[in-house]
């Protein structure tokens, strides 16, 4: 029987949607649910070295965001905010996306002053724009985005214009072990903000390991499911590359998996559904896997999640794996989000964390 979509709505307070981060990354709030003794507690994410152990592995997307966000102006003065989304195969040729799009059609320019140019060259049925950037001296486009872009923040996150926010937003939108080398997202791993160093260290002295993925965020995790049905909703796709390293730790544990954000998951169980054994190289795919309730997991046994927006596909992975095999998860996660906003959880990006354990 299909799923109603109506069964992963529900409603937030608005003052629960976290405009800012905690003051210290592990100082958020952790929602402990042990899934065996169906019980759930109340700690900081600070405390979460008290629920692993030697031989544990955290997987964790390593994505670094771009401040992907530029601002310029068409020849007649008119504002232009483009959105670099992913690179084309030519030099300093992006796909974007453009507002106000219905002004600049297919040969339209905008620029900022001497930094940038850019022409767009064709679009595609979604809306997305393939813009060719000329720079001076042919720096790139990605070393101008460096320099003067914004943090591609999600739509619910308010921001002003204040420098102050935007120097915040380039530190606390990024996790402390992303690889700054690979600028391949356009939002946050979230699940992964909540580590500091310090937190990494009393971990790794515990005997708890770590291991990469690297999948390529994309808008897409923002995009509310409209269909009636969950199973009529068509999912975005994205590319993530897994080393050999992080390969053999999925096939070969040494004790739990446990994934660091929904990102991770995706990349991992994409992953295991081709593969039953680890490749000589490093495996790189696009996922375009749809995780809901009844689903099992093959290479996840525990999760570290944020509080995820009404109608998202990132609702339907976390009630999957509150019950895997059974749609059971379902009303436990309404019942979960239920107390969170009773306790005032703080939500989304900036919000608190979920152990699930």
């Amino acid at each position: 029987m299909p799923l109603s979509t109506d069964l992963f709505d529900y409603t937030l307070p608005p003052h629960l949607v976290a405009q800012t981060p905690a003051a210290r990354r592990d100082a958020s709030r952790l929602m402990v649910v042990d899934r065996a003794s169906h019980t759930v507690s109340h700690r900081v994410f600070a405390e979460l070295p008290a629920f692993l152990r030697a031989g544990d592995t955290l997987f964790r997307n390593n994505a670094a965001v771009l401040p992907a966000r530029l601002h310029a102006r068409r020849p007649t003065g008119g504002v232009v905010e483009c959105l670099l989304l992913r690179p084309d195969a030519a030099d300093n040729t992006w796909w974007c996306l453009v507002r106000p799009g219905k002004k600049l059609p297919v040969g339209a320019t905008f620029s900022q002053g001497d930094e940038f140019t850019g022409t767009i060259l064709a679009k595609d049925a979604e809306g997305a724009a393939l813009v060719g950037f000329t720079t001076p001296r042919d720096a790139s486009i990605t070393g101008v985005a460096n320099r003067l872009g914004d943090v591609p923040l999600p739509p619910y996150i308010e921001r002003a214009g204040d420098p102050a926010d935007r120097t915040r937003d380039l530190e606390r939108y990024q996790t402390v072990y992303a690889n700054r080398a690979r600028q391949v997202a356009v939002a946050a791993p979230t699940a992964g903000l909540h580590f500091t160093p310090d937190l990494l260290e009393t971990l790794a002295g515990q005997g708890v390991t770590t291991a990469d993925v690297t999948l390529h965020v994309g808008l897409g995790t923002f995009k509310p499911i409209t269909a009636d049905t969950i199973e009529a909703h068509a999912i975005h796709r994205e590319i993530y590359e897994l080393p050999v390293s992080t390969q053999r730790g999925l096939l070969a544990p040494s004790g739990r998996r446990i994934a660091v954000g929904t990102t991770t998951v995706r990349s991992v169980e994409d992953f295991l559904a081709r593969h039953e054994a680890p490749l000589d190289h490093p495996h790189v795919a696009e996922a375009g896997i749809f995780i809901y309730p009844p689903r099992t997991f093959r290479g996840v046994d525990a999760l570290i999640t944020n509080f995820h927006q009404p109608r998202s596909t990132l609702l339907c992975l976390v009630a999957a794996f509150l019950a895997p095999g059974s749609t059971d998860g379902i009303a436990w996660l309404r019942e979960l989000y239920a107390e969170a906003i009773a306790r005032e959880y703080r939500f989304f990006s900036y919000g608190d964390a979920m152990l699930i354990l």
